[in-house]
């Protein structure tokens, strides 16, 4: 486990300049229509609130909640991610600490303070890690009673490293074309590398488990599930390529965004 998080960790610092020309300040589609919007939503951020992002990137998530008048705390394991977050977030000074921290490892994740944060929010990452069981451990810990973790995935069910996009031809009285997903694998946990973006100079880790997995997880360490959305493009959003996700796939979702809440 610590050989694949160590390299999970350098294909993020060797991406690190891809991700932030791609995702710039606004993000893509994934993350404007599938993503931003039910984050927002279920975290529902309100100015003052201290909101931890777990596995900020560059920054992106962190900008939003900051413009929202929160306070945030991101942190990520790659040190390039976080100087491109540095340059991204100067405006925001007063608003945000970044931080270059794993995930993966307890004692760092409560040297952030116990008992500090109303909310925590990760967006696409919870697969990138080697290792979840110590950040569900933590939050309960980090979180204030009654806090709340937003995070959202590819879809395990949908979207996994076995997924394979397929475009049919069927004649039942019309001519028609159909588009498919067809995955080989899902209840085990797996893992696999892959290009999250076809231009990226090193193929990242991904840690596929199934979705009783992190929900099971959850509720052993004192959280409930009080919100949960299944997202898929809207059927006149564009393909960026011929078999990427987009409209085409609009009765799939791509990805799902849940949120978890402590007692209080």
């Amino acid at each position: 486990m610590e050989n694949l998080n160590q390299t999970t960790k350098e294909a993020w610092d060797a991406n690190a300049e891809v991700w932030d020309t791609r995702m710039g300040n606004e993000g893509n589609d994934f993350f404007n229509i599938l993503c931003w919007p039910a984050l927002a939503s279920l975290l529902d951020p309100k100015p003052g609130d201290t909101i931890l992002d777990i596995a900020c990137g560059n920054g992106l998530t962190t900008r939003r909640l900051a413009e929202m008048g929160c306070q945030v705390t991101a942190f990520d394991f790659s040190a390039n991610l976080i100087e491109y977050a540095k340059n991204r977030l100067t405006n925001y000074q007063s608003l945000i600490t970044l931080h270059v921290l794993d995930a993966t490892n307890e004692d760092q994740l409560l040297s952030l303070g116990e008992v500090r944060f109303d909310a925590a929010l990760s967006n696409m990452a919870l697969f990138d890690m080697a290792d979840v069981e110590p950040l569900f451990r933590a939050l309960p810990k980090l979180l204030k009673p009654g806090g709340t973790f937003v995070f959202s995935i590819t879809h395990p069910c949908f979207n996994n490293a076995t997924s394979m996009h397929v475009v049919e031809e069927i004649d039942d009285g019309e001519i028609k074309t159909i588009y498919s997903v067809k995955i080989s694998r899902y209840m085990t946990p797996y893992s696999a590398r892959g290009l999250a973006l076809r231009n990226q100079p090193k193929p990242q880790i991904y840690f596929e488990r199934p979705l009783q997995y992190y929900l099971n997880l959850a509720f052993k360490n004192g959280f409930i599930l009080d919100g949960f959305e299944e997202r898929a493009f809207p059927p006149e959003t564009p393909q960026s390529t011929p078999l990427g996700w987009g409209g085409k796939f609009s009765e799939i979702p791509a990805a799902i965004v849940a949120r978890l809440r402590l007692s209080p």
